[in-house]
């Protein structure tokens, strides 16, 4: 198998069937693949419509957390379930578009062996003013303090390997932080320009105050990661 698509949703009834529909389309006949959406605790009718997606759907597969345990939990455990050791996510409210993931994919075949992470740059958001202030002036925050050289760790979508991604330091909201984390390991990060659409369905689950506070926590923990993380050279004495 070539790519394991993971995908985790929370309440997206509306969204989630097109986008299934949506990635199938753009990459049967391209790739040997799969489609792991992980239902993370939503309390509307997402598991239904997942349910009646899997009769028309073979490549999908469905993973449920019985109660909410957050978008890096739910994307660890799409991960840890993937049947292919090249690892593509994206957003569950279709914002992300399909077209890109072969992209992406492409330019993590071709990148150079140290390359660990491939993920997207959102240049032109379609999100409200807000959200996109909001963004900006935390980009420029990580940046500053975690120098991960990388313009937006927002972006939904991404490539990695599965053993990348598993030998990572894991805690809740680290989906937010994998370039940063990536580079502990001793990997390097492409950033490639995406396409972004507005959301068409359902209502947005990001809020400032509901992540300004743990954000900056995580950040100041991922910091304390990367000055007390060593990569010895290590020799053999014959």
């Amino acid at each position: 198998m070539d790519l394991s698509i993971v995908i985790p949703v929370f309440n997206e009834e509306q969204s989630i069937p097109l986008l299934v529909d949506e990635v199938c389309h753009r990459l049967e006949g391209k790739l040997d693949y799969e489609i792991i959406v992980v239902d993370d605790g939503s309390h509307d009718a997402t598991v239904g419509v997942l349910r009646a997606c899997r009769q028309q759907y073979g490549r999908l597969r469905v993973l449920q957390h019985q109660v909410r345990c957050g978008q890096s939990t739910a994307i660890s455990s799409g991960v840890r379930a993937a049947r292919s050791s090249l690892v593509a996510t994206l957003d569950g409210d279709g914002q992300n578009d399909p077209a890109d993931i072969l992209r992406l994919y492409k330019a993590m075949q071709d990148a150079p062996g140290n390359v660990l992470l491939v993920i997207g740059n959102r240049v032109w958001r379609k999100d409200s003013w807000l959200k996109r202030i909001s963004s900006r002036l935390a980009n420029a925050v990580r940046a500053a303090v975690l120098q991960d050289n990388t313009p937006d760790t927002g972006c939904g979508l991404k490539v990695f390997t599965r053993e990348t991604f598993i030998s990572l330091t894991q805690f809740d909201h680290m989906h937010r932080f994998l370039p940063a984390l990536v580079q502990i390991l001793g990997g390097d990060v492409l950033s490639i320009a995406v396409n972004h659409r507005s959301r068409q369905h359902g209502t947005s689950k990001y809020g400032v105050h509901n992540r300004l506070w743990t954000g900056i926590i995580d950040m100041l923990s991922v910091k304390w990661l990367q000055r007390h993380t060593r990569h010895p050279d290590v020799t053999e004495i014959e």
